[in-house]
């Protein structure tokens, strides 16, 4: 999306990113433009395959080497373009200011070192404060509510449940106290309960430190809770982008209606949840024009053309031919 929302106060500012496979592959992330700024959450939300994680990959420089060559665009973090780091400093970055949870806790964790181990270790390389490292350890786990936090250093990773090792890798990623958040779907694998104490220790957390944060989820149910702003990724690009509050009751996008009105409600009957039809199309395979006309309910001949950037309101922007215009409903 060209027309991004951009702010004086932005911290991170990704401008034009493409990633395509080796440099003259199909490209997974195409032309996308977005903007997070201090101390505020966007979400970043759409289908499995969309691209969400390869976005939020790329912004850490994380990406496979084939689809780190196929990287070009900007991603300016406080005014430094990521791409145009060395490794050095990178590692610099990744370790002091911009931190990442994995939707999989055990990705993150290795199974063969105690969680004291490899939470010193993120102490040891680079948070700072008082006390020994003993003691921030305990601190660090106090922090994201972990009770026993003396006993549970020298637990496995396989001795903790889903919801304490998720807490873990945050305490790891928060000893840092980063200027920027990316939760890649860190609650997708918890149960409710677990999920909501989680996300509330987030955003606990968050105003805390008074960090940005990258939320990407597939799950409309956390952008109501945790995000100021959201954009909506389909088919590897931002097909609508806007406040939080804007996109639930005045979405413009028909994506966005069709994700929104897939949610489940207290008041449908069982066995009928709405869907949408059809599915996304492969990369090597997306459509002319509007990625989302062959399932689109208003699809017209005129999508077949790359549509414009609509501005539909204040910090609200659409990548439609014939958006909605009025609340939850028709055009």
């Amino acid at each position: 999306m060209h027309s991004a929302i951009f702010a004086q106060d932005s911290l991170v500012e990704l401008r034009n990113v493409s990633v395509r496979v080796g440099r003259d592959g199909p490209a997974l992330i195409d032309d996308v433009s977005l903007s997070i700024r201090l101390g505020e959450t966007l979400g970043l939300v759409g289908e499995s395959g969309s691209g969400k994680t390869t976005l939020a990959m790329a912004l850490m420089r994380l990406l496979p080497p084939l689809l780190d060559k196929g990287l070009t665009g900007e991603i300016v973090y406080d005014g430094r373009d990521i791409a145009k780091l060395d490794k050095n400093q990178l590692a610099t970055l990744r370790g002091s200011e911009i931190s990442m949870i994995l939707q999989d806790p055990m990705a993150s964790l290795n199974p063969v070192f105690s969680v004291g181990n490899q939470l010193k270790e993120g102490l040891r390389r680079h948070a700072t404060g008082e006390g020994t490292l003993e003691e921030r350890a305990i601190r660090a786990l106090e922090d994201v509510r972990i009770p026993s936090p003396q006993t549970r250093l020298g637990n496995y990773p396989h001795q903790m449940s889903g919801g304490m090792r998720q807490r873990v890798v945050g305490a790891i990623a928060l000893t840092r106290a980063p200027r920027l958040l990316i939760a890649d779907e860190p609650t997708t694998s918890l149960d409710v309960t677990i999920q909501y104490q989680f996300l509330e220790l987030l955003k606990d957390l968050q105003k805390r430190l008074g960090m940005a944060m990258l939320f990407v989820t597939h799950d409309f149910g956390v952008v109501a809770k945790m995000c100021d702003r959201v954009a909506v990724m389909y088919a590897g690009q931002i097909v609508e982008e806007g406040p939080v509050r804007d996109i639930f009751s005045r979405p413009a996008h028909w994506y966005t209606r069709a994700l929104l009105d897939s949610v489940p409600t207290v008041q449908q009957q069982p066995h009928r949840l709405p869907t949408i039809p059809g599915s996304p199309p492969s990369v090597s395979d997306r459509p002319a024009g509007c990625r989302f006309h062959p399932r689109c309910a208003n699809a017209q001949p005129k999508c077949q053309e790359p549509p414009p950037d609509m501005v539909m309101g204040a910090d609200h922007v659409t990548r439609c031919w014939f958006p909605l215009t009025s609340e939850r409903g028709s055009r």
